[in-house]
């Protein structure tokens, strides 16, 4: 036997026995199974279809924008605006697919990924273009995880996401705050 399998044997030794006996605990710890706590079917993100009215706006907003742009540094910045409004377009147009919610003992799964609850933080719910939001602050990029939900399991959500972190709304930030003043401004679509 050399010296490694010798230390790798003493170690697998010393784990299993405690004071002489064979500790239980440690031979026969299996990782718990994954179980569904709560599952619904909602659209992969919220949406609302813009009339002609909200587009003829952004459109003059833009180009008004983008010419004081052109002017003071060039093309790139226009190029910049029109990539933005034509992403907004296709997002404002395009309606989201139903996807599958799930809330389990591991953590939250979207769309099968799963978000361990070691990275969440804290959770709380909000409205945005007239769709129900359940928000997870996390730790790691991009910060904040926000699922579709229907009205009616708000309070079951409430309940099963207690159990493991606290509901607590974070503050908005700068873009948060800048957004909601921009969405304030533009005309309402029907």
């Amino acid at each position: 036997m050399t010296a490694q399998e010798e230390k790798e044997s003493s170690t697998q030794e010393s784990t299993l026995k405690d004071n002489g006996k064979v500790n239980e605990e440690t031979v026969n710890k299996q990782p718990e199974p994954e179980k569904t706590l709560l599952s619904w079917r909602a659209a992969s993100r919220p949406f609302k279809k813009r009339d002609k009215r909200f587009w003829t706006t952004i459109v003059i907003i833009s180009t008004i924008f983008g010419l004081i742009l052109f002017l003071a540094e060039g093309v790139m910045p226009v190029i910049l605006i029109i990539s933005i409004i034509f992403l907004f377009y296709v997002l404002s147009t395009v309606e989201p697919e139903e996807i599958e919610y799930k809330i389990t003992n591991k953590g939250v799964k979207i769309a099968d990924k799963t978000n361990p609850w070691e990275v969440l933080t804290r959770f709380w719910f909000t409205n945005r273009l007239k769709t129900e939001l359940l928000v997870f602050e996390l730790t790691r990029i991009p910060g904040r995880l926000e699922t579709v939900i229907n009205s009616s399991d708000k309070d079951k959500l409430r309940k099963v996401v207690s159990e493991y972190l606290p509901e607590e709304q974070a503050s908005p930030s700068g873009l948060d705050k800048m957004a909601n003043w921009l969405a304030k401004r533009l005309p309402e679509s029907s």
